[in-house]
């Protein structure tokens, strides 16, 4: 297609002739193209990125990484680096094969070579780096781009790898979607009704509203209200977490939570929802069973972290953990980044998950990298996304459960939920 298509300012065509060097003008090639497919009229700047193309899948990507790092690529925005396919200092400890390694670890180099910052999370906007409401940014990564929309304000659309590392080289993204206010509003309505209060403040509940919200939403922006208790961050992270997975949503309003949501009118921006459904307690209870399957009570291991666990989480494990020790039978696992799991030995946690009988993961993702032993079959999660992804992606079975239930169930050896809270 011509540039006419396509409103480009002169720095955009600079790019696009290679007068700023060829990977600039590869990432634009491939920007331009996308941006067209894409139905876009003009590009515009984005602040910040997070590359989500540092997961390692086999060659095809090594090699996109590399001929970009070859040909001299450098981030235009302060960027970060989502998951990598490899613990670096760990990965010895697990079935992960050399090979795999030694390319995951490769396109760790070529990534890190363009001057981004070698954050290693899925959950950047738990780091220094998280953006600002308002601000422009290009993000990878299902679950950071629906935190980035709608707890932050930030502006992303949904960036596919390999696409996300074109708008850091270049500073440019298409102006399309939820970089536009009038595509920010909501779509759906979605109700709570007789939920109660003490369901709400639970962590185990957030993941499991987030289950449900994709289901019902796709990819359209749902608006929430009724919820009397206004989430902490990691509630938050888990129910988009959740809602990315079940759907693609990129974006939710929690009424008078939410920043963009101070009202119901500001959620739908004047407009009224295309459709209202309510939530209660039966399909709730439904989507909570969504998130396990195959269930035999029989359990190899638990899996915390996905996203990657913050200091938060880390500080609320501990005392769960403190004077007690897995069962012999039971692998427990926790992953997180290297930044939170620097912090959380300072604070001391890290002994104590330690003493319990726990191992740490860093910097890469057990649904993304070939780690886990033959003999392990049953997986025990607090992670609607990792329930979600882990039948199909690691072919084993999977119960979901709260924090508690997750380390009851490791130290006596089976899965055991507490099912009061959710009669």
């Amino acid at each position: 297609m011509k540039d006419t298509e396509l409103l480009l300012n002169a720095k955009d065509r600079e790019m696009l002739a290679g007068a700023h060097g060829p990977a600039k003008q590869m990432a634009m090639r491939i920007l331009i193209r996308m941006s067209e497919i894409a139905g876009a009229k003009s590009l515009l700047d984005i602040e910040a990125a997070h590359i989500d193309s540092t997961v390692y899948i086999g060659e095809a990507g090594l090699e996109y990484a590399e001929k970009l790092a070859s040909l001299g690529a450098k981030v235009a925005v302060p960027t970060t680096l989502n998951v990598s396919g490899v613990d670096e200092h760990h990965w010895q400890e697990w079935s992960v094969p050399p090979n795999w390694a030694s390319g995951a670890r490769r396109q760790m180099a070529a990534y890190q070579s363009m001057d981004a910052v070698p954050t290693w999370t899925c959950a950047p906007y738990q780091t220094e780096f998280k953006p600002k409401f308002g601000q422009q940014i290009a993000w990878g990564e299902s679950n950071a781009i629906v935190f980035a929309n709608s707890v932050i304000g930030a502006r992303t659309e949904r960036y596919p790898d390999l696409f996300d590392v074109c708008c850091a080289i270049t500073g440019r993204a298409p102006a399309i979607g939820l970089h536009l206010t009038e595509n920010r509003a909501g779509q759906l309505l979605l109700n709570l009704k007789n939920v109660p209060a003490s369901l709400q403040m639970r962590d185990d509940f957030y993941p499991v509203l987030g289950h449900w919200l994709g289901k019902i939403s796709g990819g359209r922006v749902p608006v929430v209200v009724g919820l009397e208790v206004k989430p902490n961050e990691d509630q938050l992270k888990a129910l988009g977490a959740g809602a990315a997975c079940s759907g693609a949503v990129a974006m939710f309003h929690l009424v008078g939570i939410t920043p963009e949501a101070p009202t119901l009118e500001a959620a739908f921006q004047g407009k009224q929802p295309a459709e209202t459904h309510e939530v209660g307690m039966h399909e709730l209870r439904t989507a909570r069973q969504d998130l396990t399957h195959g269930f035999s009570g029989k359990l190899d291991m638990v899996v915390l972290g996905s996203p990657h666990f913050s200091l938060a989480e880390f500080k609320q494990l501990a005392p769960l953990l403190r004077g007690k020790t897995r069962h012999n039978n039971v692998r427990f696992l926790v992953t997180s980044s290297r930044i939170m799991a620097q912090l959380a030995r300072e604070a001391g946690y890290m002994k104590i998950i330690e003493d319990f009988g726990g191992q740490l993961t860093v910097d890469t993702c057990i649904l993304t990298s070939p780690m886990l032993p033959a003999e392990i079959h049953n997986l025990m999660t607090n992670s609607a996304k990792f329930s979600y992804y882990a039948p199909g992606l690691l072919n084993k079975t999977i119960s979901y459960g709260s924090l508690e239930d997750c380390v009851q169930s490791a130290v006596e050896g089976k899965i055991i939920r507490d099912e009061s809270a959710w009669l």
